[in-house]
C-alpha cells in the first residue's frame, strides 16, 4: 500500500482531478484484473486503447486511474502525463520500493541467442550456489518457482512485480532477456542493469520499427542507460556502434579479433561442442553439451558475463559443461531414430542461416528444413528466409508458422519469391504442405539414414495461433509422435 500523493512525486504530471490524498493498494494496467483500492493505468496500446476501459476498471473498484488523455469521467480521482507506458514504469518501480536496488540484473539484448545466454548465465549462477531469476520468452523464475511466459519482456508492472518477488525469496542475482520493444516502449526504465550484454542484431520485427536503424536504436538505449560494464560480441557488425554507446567497461568476446574472451579450435558435431578457451590469464577446454557456433557465442557471452562478476573461470567451466540443453533452440529429438531431428526457435533470416550452416558442418547425410514466417510481423523477411530454405538446405517443407490474423496460404505466397527467383522446383527442392503437423510428418517419413531434419520456427512453443483461436501445438512433441509412427511401421 502506498499513498497516492506519494507516488505521483516519482511522475512528470500535467494535470490532477480529485483527491491525491488516498491509499492505493496496487496497480493495474488491465481494467479486468482491478481490484478494490487499485490505481488503473490507461495504455494506449497498437490494438486496444484502455482509455476505453476507464469505466470498467471504476466499475471493479479501481480508486484512481492514471491517463494520458482527457476523459470524460469526473468522479474518480484522475492523473494526466504524456506517457502512461513510462508512467507504469516509475510508479510500479515506486509501489514495489525498488527491489531491482537489491538484486544483481544482468540484462540480453540482440536478435538472436537471448533466451539461450540467458539460460546460461542463469544455470551457471546456481551451480555456482547463488539464488537466481530469471525474466525471459521460455518462463520466469523466481528462485525454484517457475511461471509462464507470454512475451520476451514482461510489461514495466510485471517486471517490477517479479523483481519484488525475488527480493523476498532471498533472491541475489537475476538475469532477463530485454527486448528491443521493452527497450522502445519504456519498460525498463528504472532498472539499473549492473551487466548489458549484446549478442548480435539482424533484421527482425521491423514490423515494430521503421528500419533497421531504428532497431539498432532501440537496442543501444540497454547501454547508455547507465556506466556498468558492457559485455559485447566483437564479431557482429554493429559492435563499434554499440562500443561508442556504451558508457561503462567493454569487455569483448568472439572468435576472430583480439578480445577479453575467444573461442578457437572449435569443434562441431550434432550433440556438442568442443573448444578452446582463450583469456588474457588463461587457456581452458571447454566440452558444451549444446551444438552449434552460434552456441560458442552464447557460451562466451556467458562465461564472460559471470567472470566479469568475480568468479573463477574453472567454476564457471564447470557450470556451463553441466548445461544439457535449452527447449526449443537446436534440441535434438532422439528416440533411436539412425538420422537427427532438431527443433530450433529460428524465426529471423539470421537465425535460420546461423541454424542452417550448422547442419551443414556435421551432417552426412541431406538436410531437411521445415518452416514458415509467422503472420502479422515483417513480411520483409519471408522471401529471404525462402530462399535460404532451398539454398542451405536440400530439401525444404514451406508450411505455416503461427499465422495470427493472416491468411497461412497469402504468408506463404510471400515466401515463394525468394525461392521462384532460384528456379528450384516443387517436388525436386522443395514443397508446400499448409498444414504443420503434416509437414513435419512427412520430413520423418522422408529422412534416410544420417539426414538431419530442422525444424525452426517455434521452438519451445507449445501452440499455435490459428485466426481467432489458439490451438496446442509442440514441435517437438509432434517429431517424436512422427518418428514412433515410424518406427512402428
Amino acid at each position: 500500500m502506498i499513498n497516492l500523493k506519494e507516488l505521483v512525486e516519482v511522475l512528470e504530471v500535467e494535470d490532477t482531478v480529485g483527491n491525491l490524498d488516498i491509499d492505493i493498494t496496487g496497480i493495474a494496467y488491465d481494467s479486468r484484473k482491478i481490484r478494490p483500492g487499485e490505481l488503473f493505468v490507461a495504455i494506449t496500446g497498437f490494438e486496444v486503447d484502455g482509455h476505453d476501459f476507464i469505466n470498467g476498471a471504476i466499475a471493479n473498484g479501481a480508486q484512481a486511474v492514471l491517463v494520458e488523455k482527457d476523459i470524460a469521467n469526473k468522479d474518480v480521482t484522475t492523473i494526466k502525463v504524456s506517457n502512461t507506458r513510462k508512467a507504469l514504469a516509475r510508479a510500479s518501480a515506486k509501489f514495489y520500493d525498488y527491489p531491482a536496488d537489491d538484486l544483481t540484473i544482468i540484462g540480453v539484448t540482440g536478435t538472436n541467442g537471448k533466451t539461450t545466454t540467458t539460460y546460461l548465465i542463469e544455470s551457471v549462477l546456481d551451480n555456482l550456489g547463488l539464488k537466481t531469476g530469471l525474466i525471459g520468452t521460455i518462463k520466469n523464475k523466481v528462485g525454484t518457482s517457475i511461471q509462464g511466459a507470454s512475451r520476451t519482456t514482461p510489461e514495466s508492472l510485471d517486471i517490477q512485480r517479479f523483481f519484488a518477488q525475488m527480493r523476498e525469496e532471498g533472491v541475489t542475482h537475476a538475469v532477463m532477456e530485454v527486448s528491443s520493444h521493452a527497450l522502445e516502449l519504456g519498460r525498463v526504465l528504472e532498472i539499473d542493469f549492473d551487466r548489458q550484454v549484446f549478442t548480435n542484431l539482424s533484421q527482425d520485427h521491423l514490423d515494430f520499427h521503421q528500419s533497421l536503424e531504428d532497431y539498432l536504436n532501440a537496442k543501444l538505449k540497454l547501454f547508455t542507460m547507465n556506466d556498468k560494464p558492457a559485455i559485447i560480441n566483437f564479431d557482429d557488425q554493429q559492435a563499434d556502434k554499440i562500443k561508442e554507446q556504451a558508457r561503462g567497461e567493454i569487455i569483448s568476446y568472439g572468435l576472430e579479433d583480439e578480445v577479453d574472451f575467444k573461442a578457437r579450435d572449435i569443434k562441431i558435431d550434432v550433440k556438442g561442442v568442443n573448444y578452446q578457451l582463450i583469456t588474457k590469464q588463461n587457456k581452458l577446454p571447454v566440452k558444451l553439451k549444446l551444438s552449434g557456433k552460434f552456441n560458442v557465442y552464447n557460451s562466451l557471452a556467458a562465461i564472460a558475463t559471470v567472470a566479469s562478476l568475480g568468479f573463477d573461470l574453472t567454476e564457471i567451466k564447470e557450470g556451463i559443461e553441466d548445461i544439457c540443453g535449452v527447449p526449443g533452440r537446436f534440441q535434438l529429438i532422439d528416440q533411436g531414430q539412425d538420422f537427427g531431428v532438431i527443433v530450433d526457435y529460428a524465426h529471423t533470416p539470421d537465425g535460420m542461416e546461423n541454424v542452417l550452416k550448422t547442419a551443414n558442418e556435421f551432417t552426412t547425410g541431406r538436410v531437411i528444413v521445415v518452416f514458415g514466417c509467422g503472420g502479422d510481423r515483417d513480411r520483409k523477411k519471408r522471401p529471404i528466409m525462402g530462399r535460404l530454405g532451398v539454398t542451405l538446405a536440400d530439401f525444404a517443407i514451406v508450411t505455416s508458422d503461427n499465422p495470427r490474423s493472416e491468411d497461412p496460404m497469402d504468408i506463404i505466397a510471400d515466401i515463394m519469391p525468394g525461392i521462384n527467383e532460384l528456379e528450384k522446383k516443387s517436388g525436386e527442392d522443395y514443397i508446400v504442405i499448409e498444414n504443420r503437423g503434416e509437414a513435419i510428418n512427412k520430413a520423418v517419413e522422408m529422412a534416410n539414414a544420417d539426414d538431419i531434419i530442422l525444424i525452426i520456427g517455434k521452438g519451445h512453443e507449445t501452440y499455435q495461433d490459428l485466426g481467432d483461436k489458439v490451438i496446442d501445438f509442440d514441435d517437438s512433441e509432434v517429431a517424436r509422435e512422427a518418428l514412433e509412427y515410424r518406427s512402428e511401421e
